[in-house]
């Protein structure tokens, strides 16, 4: 199928790995302009090369840095057709007891704060430009509280999912779709799930055994064909809406929250 995305400007943060790289190279293999984003420079310079892309090194929890990132891709490119806001984290104690109001600070602002500036920053370059869409990418911790990382990343994935829909109310005026994809647990090389595979072994096959009812994590890949589906105009009448990728993961029956 095409997706008729071929000389779409798509700015994506977070891309120099996971996810984010994952949705990067499906949008060129669509033959995208990309202008890709993350905070290490050497790692997304790496990333950026072999796709062609326009890399730009930011921390976008800075308002400024934020600006300065939609400004060269509006400089590159002349506009931005689709926005995929990817960065997010979860900043201290696991355990809410753990916590600090500096924790939540910080996760509020790393996955809920940013991704509303920069839609703002961005929808005056994407109104009106036919097919224009945004896709803000959650978590399945925002609607499954025993599979969350920590209770403030948890707590703002759910904000960002219920965002997300007014978003789309208010940009619809502009032509702007917004929509949110949110991934369940995705085995990538050195991510939490990978280090515990190789750490305990016999624990990681129990997991997945009893949590995973298609007997294994997702990928990158399979979350970034979703991403790209719904971004292009293959999709416009998809909008406000909550498209989880999850394999059906469930908690597992024994163990309650997580392994880490």
């Amino acid at each position: 199928m095409d997706l008729q995305l071929a000389g779409r400007v798509v700015l994506i943060t977070g891309a120099s790995r996971g996810i984010g790289l994952a949705t990067a190279a499906a949008f060129a293999a669509e033959g995208a302009r990309l202008v890709l984003s993350a905070r290490g420079a050497e790692a997304l310079h790496a990333a950026a090369a072999p796709l062609g892309a326009t890399a730009v090194p930011a921390d976008i929890t800075d308002a400024a840095q934020a600006a300065a990132l939609v400004q060269a891709a509006v400089a590159a490119h002349g506009g931005i057709d689709v926005l995929v806001n990817n960065v997010g984290g979860s900043p201290g104690g696991r355990r809410l007891a753990e916590s600090t109001d500096d924790d939540w600070r910080r996760t509020l602002e790393l996955n809920l704060v940013q991704t509303a500036r920069l839609m703002r920053l961005a929808a005056p370059h994407m109104a009106q430009r036919p097919g224009a869409a945004i896709v803000n990418i959650a978590s399945i911790s925002g609607w499954t509280p025993r599979l969350a990382g920590s209770g403030q990343y948890g707590a703002a994935k759910a904000a960002l999912i219920f965002e997300t829909e007014l978003w789309a109310l208010d940009l619809n005026a502009q032509g702007i779709r917004v929509n949110t994809v949110s991934p369940g647990s995705i085995l990538v090389a050195g991510n939490g799930w990978d280090r515990y595979r190789q750490s305990e072994p016999e624990g990681y096959a129990d997991y997945v055994a009893n949590g995973f009812p298609m007997g294994r994590l997702g990928t990158a890949e399979e979350v970034a064909d979703v991403i790209a589906f719904l971004a292009s105009p293959r999709a416009h009448w998809i909008n406000g809406r909550h498209i989880p990728v999850d394999g059906l993961e469930q908690p597992h029956p024994a163990r309650g929250r997580r392994p880490f």
